[in-house]
C-alpha cells in the first residue's frame, strides 16, 4: 500500500499517518505492535523518550527487514542534555538517524528555548536528525523558537479534534503561515472520549456517503486540514481500517464545515482541560 506524504518546508516528505506509541502503549513492550503495524502497511512510526519503549520499538523495526529508506521514524526528546538525549534514544531504536526529533513539551527548553533550538538546528545539520520539530507548543512557543533560530520547525504535534479545534484557529493559522505542518494526535476523542457529542450524526452522515467508519472521516478531516494523522490500536483490524482512509474519497467543503461547525458545540471546545495537552491526563 502506497502512503501520501506531506512535503516539509525542509523539503522532506512525511507519510500522512502514523502508528503511534504513547498513550496506551506508555511504558509497555511495544514489539508486537509495531510489528503488526508494519505487516498491515504502517511506514510511519512515532515514539518518544518518555514512553520507555524506544527499545522494542527498534526491535520491530529491525525484525520487519523493511528498509531504512522505507520508514519514516519520530522520536522526541524528554529534557536534559539535547545531544546526549537524541544519541540514546538512536541507540535504542538501533538508527544512525531519526527522520524526525521534537521537543516534547515546551516547559522542558521554558528556560532557553533559544539555546535549545540551536543545539536542535545542529542535530539536523550533522544528520543525527533529518527534520526538526516541537509538540504541544503554543503559539507564543513557535513564535519564540521561529524568531530566533535559522531553521523554522517542520512539526508541531499536538492534540487535535473537531471538538478542539475552534480554541487552535490562531495556533494553525500562524503556522500555515510559516509552513509548520501540523500532527494530530488524539483525533478520535469525539468518539472515544466524548461519544454521543453534536459531531457524531454529522460524522454517520459522511461516512454513508463514502463508504467508511467514522473513526475514518475524522481521520479525513485532519488530513484535508493539512495535518499529518498519528494514532495507535492494539487491534489488527483497526490498523487496516486506519490505513484504508487514503482509498476512501475526500470530504467536501460542506462536510468539513458541518464537522466544525458541530465541533465547536462540543464538550471540549470550552475546557482547557481538554482543549490543549494536560501531561497529567495524556502520555503522548
Amino acid at each position: 500500500m502506497s502512503i501520501p506524504t506531506v512535503t516539509l518546508n525542509d523539503g522532506n516528505k512525511i507519510p500522512v499517518i502514523g502508528f503511534g506509541t504513547g498513550s496506551s502503549l506508555y511504558e509497555k513492550d511495544a514489539t508486537e505492535y509495531v510489528d503488526h503495524a508494519l505487516e498491515a502497511g504502517f511506514s510511519h512510526i512515532d515514539t518518544a523518550a518518555i514512553y520507555k519503549n524506544e527499545s522494542s520499538v527498534g526491535e520491530a523495526i529491525r525484525a520487519s527487514g523493511l528498509e531504512r529508506s522505507d520508514l519514516w521514524v519520530t522520536t522526541k526528546y524528554d529534557g536534559g542534555d539535547i545531544l546526549q538525549g537524541i544519541q540514546t534514544s538512536l541507540s535504542k531504536l538501533g538508527l544512525k538517524s531519526v527522520d524526525l526529533y521534537l521537543i516534547h513539551f515546551p516547559r522542558l527548553v521554558s528556560s532557553d528555548f533559544e539555546g535549545a533550538w540551536e543545539e536542535f538546528e545542529k542535530l539536523k545539520k550533522d544528520g543525527l536528525a533529518k527534520s526538526i520539530g516541537v509538540s504541544n507548543f503554543s503559539v507564543q512557543d513557535l513564535k519564540t523558537v521561529v524568531n530566533s533560530g535559522s531553521i523554522t520547525p517542520s512539526v508541531n504535534q499536538i492534540r487535535l479534534h473537531p471538538y478542539n479545534y475552534a480554541s487552535y484557529k490562531d495556533l494553525l493559522a500562524y503556522s500555515a503561515q510559516h509552513n509548520i505542518v501540523i500532527e494530530a494526535y488524539g483525533s478520535l476523542a469525539p468518539i472515544t472520549t466524548y461519544p454521543g457529542g453534536p459531531v457524531d450524526k454529522v460524522l454517520a452522515t459522511i461516512a454513508k456517503r463514502i463508504g467508511g467508519t467514522p473513526a475514518q472521516v475524522i481521520f479525513k478531516w485532519v488530513i484535508a486540514k493539512g495535518a499529518v494523522v498519528v494514532t495507535t490500536t492494539s487491534k489488527e483490524s483497526r490498523l487496516k481500517e486506519y490505513l484504508a482512509v487514503v482509498d476512501l474519497p475526500d470530504l467536501t467543503a460542506d462536510e468539513i464545515a458541518a464537522i466544525e461547525e458541530a465541533g465547536a458545540k462540543g464538550p471540549s471546545s470550552t475546557s482547557q482541560a481538554v482543549a490543549h495537552c494536560d501531561f497529567r491526563r495524556v502520555i503522548w
